[in-house]
């Protein structure tokens, strides 16, 4: 029987936390605590990973003591980003964005694959700037209390829409639907979820949007539409590279705006 939450639930603090992790994979591991770059993406495929290591323009950090996944650190523009690989699913993004902001982070881009739900922004591939999720998805409910979606935080939806009038790459705004289980996105399921709005289908963006809201942390997730659940022949189809080259722009686009935004 799953717990029953309240409100004084989601205010308690974690008993176990990031931080501690953290500090024990260091102790074991003989690192130093060493930050990581400021912006920090998430690439489930690790498309782009692949692609910046095999071309020579990221080197694997060494420091970085995730006992899960592997940090790699880049430059774009000049600035350092750091770049973290085939982080699947709500439970594991989250766990990375919890790892990450507890390193240093200051802010968290995900560019993760979906799936088309609505033909309305043509075939794919494209990308959406998720403006909020549907929670199909267990891990948002551990950090916020019930609700049928979640939303990017307005003030980053303000300087995130900049970047789709910028880009020379299809990128657009919708809804997406955040499953646990992609290969239970039935055919009903994908009309519920399309009549409500969703325009893609995904496995992370309602949970790092809940985790962000939670923590007060700065997420922006992007949708790399890909394919319609390979119900044709020829799907999964990204363009040049896998697409890493326009995942790579968005990345630098949204850097920009960061960094140019207003300021308290």
């Amino acid at each position: 029987m799953s717990m029953i939450r309240s409100d004084a639930v989601y205010a308690e603090s974690s008993a176990f936390t990031a931080e501690g992790l953290l500090r024990e994979a260091r102790r074991q591991k003989g690192l130093p605590a060493v930050p990581v770059p400021p912006v920090c993406v998430l690439d489930p495929d690790g498309d782009v990973v692949r692609m910046l290591r095999d071309s020579g323009h990221a080197q694997r950090d060494g420091n970085w003591p995730c006992y899960h996944t592997e940090l790699f650190r880049s430059r774009i523009d000049g600035a350092q980003v750091g770049v973290i690989g085939c982080a699947v699913g709500a439970p594991f993004a989250v766990l990375v964005a919890e790892e990450l902001f507890a390193s240093g982070c200051e802010l968290l881009i995900s560019i993760t694959s979906a799936g088309q739900l609505s033909t309305g922004f043509g075939p794919p591939p494209y990308f959406i700037l998720i403006a909020s999720a549907w929670r199909d998805e267990g891990t948002s409910h551990h950090y916020l209390p019930a609700g049928d979606r979640v939303e990017l935080d307005p003030a980053l939806f303000e300087f995130a829409r900049g970047v789709t009038r910028q880009n020379g790459v299809p990128i657009y705004v919708g809804e997406t639907w955040t499953t646990d289980a992609p290969f239970r996105e039935t055919a009903s399921a994908i009309a519920h979820f399309r009549d409500r709005g969703a325009a893609a289908v995904e496995m992370e963006a309602a949970a790092l949007y809940a985790f962000a809201r939670a923590r007060g942390r700065p997420v922006v997730c992007y949708a790399h539409v890909t394919n319609q659940m390979a119900a044709r022949d020829g799907d999964f189809e990204k363009g040049r590279d896998n697409g890493a080259h326009d995942a790579l722009e968005i990345v630098r686009l949204t850097m920009k705006a960061w960094m140019a935004r207003p300021r308290p």
